[in-house]
């Protein structure tokens, strides 16, 4: 291009009109990009990033085809930002992106856009502290959403690997930070996306209440009606983690399933498929066999129960109308229903458990008296801890769920127990102690966008 150098009002016309152009490529091209699957079928999906790369580098020819020297001083600063924006389109690191955007920023060190992209930037070259710098620098001059979001889960990723205690303030400004990014702007789905995120971090690291996970997947159902946030493969596969540990599986598997055909390279949703269906695939057929114990045996396991082997709850009693009471009644499996039995008790003898790679949870099936078999999952046990065949073990007011699906992606049904608290139950009569304790780490993921 070749434009006169001086810097009168024509001049600075022609070029903010040559600016204005490319700002308008520039949105098609992010639009395109992060509307894909609203002009594409999902069947496309291994085509979006290729067919992205090639509409960048179309109008990459365009900014490399200007002279950025003969760019008034005045644009030159948006001018930079816009080339950097372009190259850091893609998924992959690009160095050209971080050269234009440090350039952006030293000419105006007020422009907040090009020191978020700078930190996406300096983020996926996996630059963790220039990247928390940039987003900071850029809240320096202004509170925005896409800040407040990615140092979200900035502060989530520096305290991975940290102990519960230490990390639980910085968790808590995650979430506040998240918040924020909403508050900023409601219908924005991928703040919600942080937000939920946050809050199911906060969950496993925390107490593990469980207001949390339901505001997390508010959050996550919040970004659903946002048509750019519900394209992310990011947002079915954090959520396939939140319904995995509520035992909602069939929807776990949904939501993996969907986050593998948005995104076919990503490994991470379908490592968790596969674990997730051969978990379900064991659990059934654990239940369906009853661990393959031998009717005979099977019978004389359950005979020898013993109502001693409840421990206290054989013996704990309740006041009401001024008589004492059996806190617990006795029942067995084939007795109990669906949700929570207050004030039941259960014993049965354990006839086999899954190896869990990730020990959570950790997972075996009693048969009692009545011979049914359920699955019962226990969560915050220690690792190396847990029942064994042909222990005797006393759950209190279980809480069933009946699982059941038949599709494509897996087969089954069966019935299973879930035990939060460890320490709730008995095994042989003694209960299980305070030290086998240790709450559930799960991990989730977010991908810069």
């Amino acid at each position: 291009m070749s434009l006169n150098l001086e810097e009168d009002p024509a001049t600075l016309k022609d070029f903010a009109e040559v600016l204005d152009g490319l700002a308008k490529d520039l949105k098609d091209l992010f639009d395109y990009r992060d509307l894909y699957f609203e002009k594409n079928p999902i069947e496309l999906a291994s085509d979006k990033n290729k067919l992205v790369n090639e509409k960048k580098e179309i109008l990459i020819e365009k900014f490399e085809g200007i002279d950025d020297s003969l760019i008034p001083s005045t644009l030159r600063a948006r001018f930079f930002y816009m080339k950097g924006r372009c190259y850091n389109i893609s998924t992959e690191y690009d160095s050209r992106a971080t050269q234009c955007l440090s350039k952006a920023v030293k000419l105006n060190p007020q422009m907040v856009d090009a020191w978020n992209e700078l930190g996406e930037c300096y983020w996926k070259n996996m630059n963790v502290k220039e990247a928390k710098a940039s987003f900071e620098g850029a809240l320096k001059h202004e509170r925005n959403r896409l800040s407040l979001r990615c140092l979200s889960i900035i502060l989530r990723q520096e305290t991975s690997d940290g102990k519960k205690n230490d990390s639980t303030p910085a968790i808590v400004r995650s979430v506040e930070l998240a918040r924020e990014a909403v508050s900023l702007d409601t219908k924005d789905g991928m703040s919600w996306i942080i937000l939920g995120n946050a809050y199911l971090c906060q969950f496993f690291l925390g107490s593990q209440d469980p207001t949390k996970i339901k505001l997390c997947m508010s959050a996550y159902k919040q970004a659903l009606a946002d048509p750019v946030a519900k394209g992310q493969p990011d947002l079915y596969y954090n959520k396939g983690i939140a319904l995995k540990f509520e035992e909602c599986y069939a929807e776990a598997l949904s939501d993996f399933d969907y986050a593998c055909r948005l995104d076919p390279p990503w490994d991470l949703p379908r490592q968790e498929l596969n674990k997730l269906t051969q978990y379900l695939a064991a659990a059934n057929e654990l239940v369906r066999t009853k661990g393959k114990v031998k009717s005979k045996r099977l019978q004389q396991m359950v005979q020898s129960l013993d109502k001693k082997m409840l421990g206290v709850y054989a013996t704990a009693t309740v006041e009401r109308n001024g008589a004492k009471e059996n806190a617990f009644n006795f029942t067995t499996l084939d007795q109990l229903v669906e949700g929570k039995n207050v004030g039941k008790v259960i014993l049965g003898r354990v006839v086999g458990s899954i190896h869990n790679e990730n020990s959570v949870p950790f997972t075996f099936a009693i048969v009692d008296a009545s011979l049914q078999c359920f699955l019962v999952t226990v969560y915050n046990w220690a690792d190396g801890r847990g029942a064994i065949i042909g222990d005797a073990v006393a759950i209190p007011e279980p809480k069933v769920k009946h699982h059941k699906l038949d599709s494509p992606l897996a087969k089954f049904e069966f019935s299973s127990i879930r035990v939060t608290d460890p320490t709730q139950m008995r095994v042989n009569g003694r209960r299980v102690g305070i030290e086998q304790f240790a709450s559930t780490k799960v991990t989730s993921t977010y991908e810069v966008h």
